[in-house]
């Protein structure tokens, strides 16, 4: 497989190439490391070097072997540091797996990196002064918009075909927009709840 095959697939194709034998997990999770290496040269999207290895997963999850990022915008993965985008933040590691980071696991995405975000999610533009701005793989000249805007850039590049964000008022739906993508936010109740104030960004 090589790069103009793999950014041609969105999940369920890669899945159903992966399912059939055509190619192996390993050989799309090598196509998608190289993908997210040359995207992120130009985009700046990425917070951290890519995880190596990738995050464990279940190799019989529904969506076994598919790339997928997960953003920056708290303690998602046992071990893995986070920021928020915030220098007040940096060197803080999660000590366990959010309730989403376990689905994501079961489902069998190869968690490979983690993307940008504005400082505490707080902006419409994915720019910080810890990671510097997120770029619109449409036009360097121009934002990616935000918060979840590395997540949005990286798929819009077809370094993966898709990743995590979140939305309490647009973080999802405003990068989707700059980047000419479809954002789902989900309706509250389809993933796991979160306490207030933050509930309005899980559904």
């Amino acid at each position: 497989m090589n790069l103009w095959e793999y950014a041609s697939l969105d999940a369920v194709g890669l899945r159903d190439l992966i399912r059939s034998g055509e190619v192996t997990a390993a050989e799309v999770e090598e196509v998608a490391r190289e993908a997210l290496e040359v995207a992120n040269a130009e985009l700046n999207a990425l917070t951290l070097p890519l995880f190596t290895p990738a995050l464990e997963h279940d190799a019989d999850g529904p969506l076994a072997g598919v790339p997928f990022l997960v953003k920056d915008s708290g303690p998602f993965a046992r071990g893995v540091p986070f920021t928020l985008g915030s220098r007040s933040i940096r060197g803080a590691t999660a000590m366990v797996d959010h309730d989403l980071m376990t689905r994501f696991r079961a489902a069998g995405l190869v968690t490979l990196g983690q993307t940008t975000a504005p400082e505490l999610g707080l902006s419409y533009a994915t720019e910080s002064r810890l990671h510097g701005a997120t770029r619109n793989p449409w036009d360097l000249a121009r934002g990616a918009g935000g918060s979840s805007g590395g997540s949005a850039a990286l798929v819009a590049a077809g370094a993966v075909p898709l990743a995590h964000g979140n939305d309490g008022g647009g973080s999802i739906r405003i990068p989707a927009a700059c980047c000419g993508l479809v954002g789902l936010k989900p309706s509250r109740g389809r993933t796991p709840p979160a306490r207030p104030p933050a509930r309005s960004a899980s559904g």
